[in-house]
Protein backbone atom coordinates (compact mmCIF):
# COMPACT_ATOMS: atom_id res chain seq x y z
CA UNK A 1 0.00 0.00 0.00
CA UNK A 2 1.15 3.38 -0.85
CA UNK A 3 2.23 5.68 2.02
CA UNK A 4 3.36 8.67 0.02
CA UNK A 5 0.56 10.96 -1.74
CA UNK A 6 2.29 13.91 -2.84
CA UNK A 7 -0.08 16.88 -4.08
CA UNK A 8 1.34 18.57 -6.96
CA UNK A 9 0.58 22.69 -6.94
CA UNK A 10 0.66 24.95 -9.60
CA UNK A 11 2.16 28.55 -8.24
CA UNK A 12 1.32 31.58 -10.74
CA UNK A 13 2.92 34.96 -10.53
CA UNK A 14 3.10 37.97 -12.53
CA UNK A 15 6.21 40.20 -13.42
CA UNK A 16 6.65 43.84 -12.65
CA UNK A 17 4.62 46.09 -14.74
CA UNK A 18 6.67 47.58 -17.49
CA UNK A 19 6.43 49.73 -20.79
CA UNK A 20 4.93 47.34 -22.98
CA UNK A 21 7.21 48.11 -25.76
CA UNK A 22 10.17 46.69 -23.11
CA UNK A 23 8.63 44.10 -22.17
CA UNK A 24 9.03 41.58 -24.89
CA UNK A 25 12.62 40.20 -23.28
CA UNK A 26 11.28 40.15 -19.80
CA UNK A 27 12.06 36.72 -17.93
CA UNK A 28 10.03 34.64 -15.18
CA UNK A 29 12.58 34.10 -12.31
CA UNK A 30 14.34 31.05 -11.83
CA UNK A 31 12.53 28.00 -11.94
CA UNK A 32 9.07 29.52 -13.57
CA UNK A 33 7.95 29.07 -17.04
CA UNK A 34 6.60 32.26 -19.04
CA UNK A 35 3.04 31.33 -19.99
CA UNK A 36 2.20 34.62 -21.60
CA UNK A 37 3.91 35.72 -25.41
CA UNK A 38 4.83 38.82 -26.88
CA UNK A 39 4.71 41.58 -24.77
CA UNK A 40 2.47 39.74 -22.29
CA UNK A 41 -0.66 41.41 -20.88
CA UNK A 42 -1.92 45.15 -20.95
CA UNK A 43 -3.45 44.95 -17.06
CA UNK A 44 -1.02 47.44 -15.21
CA UNK A 45 -0.29 50.83 -14.82
CA UNK A 46 3.57 51.70 -14.27
CA UNK A 47 4.78 54.90 -12.43
CA UNK A 48 7.37 57.51 -13.62
CA UNK A 49 8.83 60.28 -10.87
CA UNK A 50 9.51 63.07 -12.56
CA UNK A 51 10.62 65.87 -10.05
CA UNK A 52 7.72 66.55 -7.33
CA UNK A 53 4.74 64.87 -9.72
CA UNK A 54 4.66 60.91 -10.53
CA UNK A 55 3.36 60.01 -13.73
CA UNK A 56 1.07 56.75 -14.32
CA UNK A 57 1.48 54.63 -17.50
CA UNK A 58 -0.42 51.90 -18.96
CA UNK A 59 1.82 49.04 -19.26
CA UNK A 60 2.12 45.08 -19.65
CA UNK A 61 3.54 42.11 -17.31
CA UNK A 62 4.30 38.05 -17.70
CA UNK A 63 2.62 35.61 -16.22
CA UNK A 64 4.85 33.30 -14.97
CA UNK A 65 4.05 29.17 -13.62
CA UNK A 66 5.74 26.46 -11.86
CA UNK A 67 5.31 23.13 -10.69
CA UNK A 68 5.73 22.22 -7.32
CA UNK A 69 5.61 18.82 -5.43
CA UNK A 70 4.37 19.17 -1.91
CA UNK A 71 5.04 16.38 -0.02
CA UNK A 72 1.92 14.41 1.50
CA UNK A 73 1.24 11.31 3.29
CA UNK A 74 -1.83 8.83 2.06
CA UNK A 75 -4.62 8.70 4.29
CA UNK A 76 -3.81 6.43 7.87
CA UNK A 77 -0.34 7.46 7.12
CA UNK A 78 1.44 10.26 9.40
CA UNK A 79 4.89 11.85 10.13
CA UNK A 80 7.96 12.25 8.18
CA UNK A 81 8.26 9.20 6.69
CA UNK A 82 4.97 8.86 6.36
CA UNK A 83 3.82 5.67 9.58
CA UNK A 84 1.06 3.92 9.14
CA UNK A 85 -1.37 2.95 11.64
Amino acid sequence: MKKQCDQKLLIRMKTECLPCSLNLETQCPAGYTKITNGTGIPDCRYYLEIKTHTLSFPGCRHLCMKEFEQPECCQGHWGPDCMGK
